[in-house]
């Protein structure tokens, strides 16, 4: 099984680079974004790799970084995600980005992704919620508190506020966060025109 390529890159395709290693040309199959971050031809280059064996054929899929393979590994645990769909998401999103989507419940972000529906997003969310927190920067506090906005488990006026901000054109979890920010400085049960109001704040920062 190949983890890790180092060579030369000899070509470029749509959505694969030939990597020349001692003479050997490897097909590697990448995202966008790693396809955009690598040299030019003839420029060495070193990927991490993800080997894929079917009856028919034998694919390689190469990252710029084993924590990117990861994720690749991880997306494809969900249902109705696929080799392609995963370097889809990967190519959209950095994976600490994606780590905080899903994390926040950003659905919206995720289906940026080419082929990435609502209902795909959803299981994304859904299905790996519980391992982003470890790949993410975000607040712990805050993750659960998204958890507790999801499941209506915060206090009434909070999600009305929370509600007032979403009708207002914010996306579900920027308002879950600026509200959650408010919160944390006045109490929950502060008033929901005041959480509103510190929440609309901490938006336009």
């Amino acid at each position: 099984m190949i983890g890790k390529l180092k060579g030369v890159i000899d070509s470029y395709g749509e959505d694969f680079i030939v990597l020349d290693v001692n003479g050997v040309g490897y097909l590697v199959h990448c995202s966008a974004r790693t396809l955009q971050e690598l040299p030019g031809t003839g420029q060495p280059a070193s990927l991490s790799i993800e080997t894929h064996v079917r009856e028919d054929q034998i694919r390689l899929f190469g990252f710029s970084s084993d924590v990117e393979r990861e994720w690749f590994r991880l997306l494809q645990t969900v249902q109705g995600v696929g080799a392609k769909v995963a370097l889809a998401v990967l190519g959209t999103l950095k994976h600490n980005e994606l780590a905080s989507a899903i994390a926040m419940r950003d659905k919206a972000m995720i289906t940026r992704a080419p082929g990435v529906g609502p209902k795909v997003a959803e299981r994304i969310c859904n299905e790996l919620k519980g391992k982003a927190p470890e790949f993410s920067a975000v607040d712990r506090a805050l993750v659960r508190f998204m958890g507790a906005v999801e499941e209506q488990r915060v206090p009434r006026g909070v999600a009305d506020a929370i509600s007032a901000l979403v009708n207002l054109g914010y996306g579900q979890p920027q308002a879950a966060t600026a509200v959650a920010t408010a919160a944390r400085s006045i109490g929950e049960d502060a008033e929901v025109s005041e959480l509103i109001r510190l929440g609309l704040k901490e938006l336009a920062k």
